[in-house]
């Protein structure tokens, strides 16, 4: 019998993304959506509090300077368990979800192209570890097609949609079609936010204040002050003609915790204590960002976002790239840079052939996109076919998750067969519904005039 209650981690390398889905429908306790909580995914020791924060418990430091860092992530997978348990025992205590593990299911995120011996290491601790009833792990663009990313395009999701993945350690274009994830053409850029917030601590100690110990800080400033260009040699101009005075230049007021006060970008009017220290973001704001667009201004031999993105719907059927083109979502926390979406539609646009119309969706939040997602996968009624349970485990180990969640080692090239029938089942799905292609007025409002069509 499947448990009443479902927990939904989307455990990401930054922070994770927890909630509950309690009760059936009809249930007087049934909820369908369940308000997630965002948690720190590490272990952070405060040189002002003298204080050590596990995951959720950093909402009580006082003191964000100087911030050391434990992450259970490193180079995108997961290798600190200890460093994980320590995170998770705070998820699942009374202080967060107060969850009851083995009278729970679980439905947890795992990295893509994430190794075996790693795969089973979560199998122990679900089942050995934490006693859970059963569970399902997936990555995070397993659970898109169950979300409402691509809604807007119909009432159900497309059959074949590429999502764009770009996170904490890298960025990632995942094909899927029919909710399987096409793993010969899935494509990764070794750009993510972590080397962005690190790129700009660098740029910031070389060119004003030290801040190579200031990771919180300069995150922050990151996320508020940094843009993606749509004209980045106008806007590189700009900057060099007068860089103190000019549209571009912001100044991020440095945090003062000895009186509370966070960091903050000043506003046109404000006036400054004397005491206050002031970051001047030049171009800085726009040239960190631009590393997903050109990573090889950092040597890494590595296409940009749009070109990537083009190379892996280059491996798919021939029939089908028309739909990938028409299907494309974004996910992940550098996808809320201000101009992203602009500049990948304009670049895309140049890339993507003639005859193939083009339309890129965008989640209100792509933060917690993929944990909305799990929770409308977790409400579907055959979620329950995908499970493994603990009796399961307990029989044959770790071969049942290999048998019920089939990964990227057991993947292979699609057949002229298996194209066929997917080709056949659109054709006949399009003589009875209305098309999904983009319509001519809303392809306007997202491609760049003076193509010809």
């Amino acid at each position: 019998m499947q448990p009443q209650t479902t927990v939904i981690l989307d455990n990401g390398a930054s922070s994770i993304k927890a909630g509950l889905v309690r009760g059936t429908e009809g249930d007087d306790d049934y909820q369908p959506k369940g308000d997630s909580r965002l948690v720190p995914n590490a272990i952070i020791r405060s040189k002002g509090d003298k204080a050590t924060y596990f995951g959720h418990q950093l909402e009580r430091c006082r003191d964000y300077s100087a911030l050391h860092y434990r992450l259970p992530f490193e180079k995108g997978y997961l290798v600190d368990w200890d460093a994980q348990k320590a995170v998770w025992d705070g998820v699942f205590s009374s202080e967060v979800l107060n969850v009851d593990t083995a009278e729970s299911s679980l439905l947890i995120t795992e990295p893509y192209f994430n190794l075996p011996n790693i795969q089973d290491v979560y199998d122990q601790f679900v089942f050995e570890e934490y006693e859970f009833h059963s569970y399902h792990r997936c990555t995070p663009a397993a659970t898109i097609p169950f979300g409402q990313l691509f809604q807007a395009g119909g009432p159900s999701p497309p059959e074949c949609l590429v999502v764009i993945d770009s996170g904490f350690s890298f960025s990632h274009v995942v094909p899927i079609i029919n909710n399987q994830i096409q793993w010969y053409a899935v494509k990764r850029l070794d750009v993510g936010g972590k080397l962005l917030t690190n790129q700009l601590k660098e740029l910031v100690s070389y060119r004003q204040w030290n801040m190579m110990d200031e990771t919180y800080i300069m995150n922050h400033a990151k996320e508020t002050c940094c843009y993606v260009s749509t004209r980045f040699f106008e806007d590189l101009e700009t900057c060099r003609s007068n860089p103190k005075k000019n549209s571009i230049v912001r100044e991020y007021v440095l945090p003062n915790f000895s009186i509370n006060r966070h960091g903050r970008v000043k506003l046109p009017n404000e006036e400054l204590l004397a005491t206050d220290q002031v970051l001047h973001m030049e171009n800085e704001r726009f040239t960190i960002p631009e590393l997903l667009f050109r990573p090889d201004d950092i040597g890494l031999e590595q296409s940009g976002l749009a070109a990537t993105v083009a190379a892996s719907i280059s491996l798919l059927p021939d029939d089908l790239r028309g739909m990938f083109w028409a299907n494309i979502g974004l996910i992940g926390g550098n996808t809320k840079f201000p101009g992203f979406y602009e500049r990948l539609s304009s670049e895309l646009l140049s890339l993507a052939p003639v005859e193939y119309e083009l339309q890129i969706y965008r989640s209100e939040d792509a933060i917690t996109e993929v944990y909305r997602s799990a929770v409308a996968f977790a409400n579907d009624p055959a979620f329950s076919t995908h499970v493994v349970t603990r009796d399961e485990y307990l029989e044959v180990g770790s071969n049942a998750s290999r048998r019920k969640f089939p990964g990227w080692q057991s993947s292979s090239t699609p057949g002229d067969a298996e194209i066929s029938k997917i080709t056949q089942e659109s054709t006949m799905e399009d003589r009875s519904q209305p098309s999904r292609k983009p319509s001519r007025q809303r392809m306007r409002t997202t491609t760049a005039p003076g193509r010809r069509r």
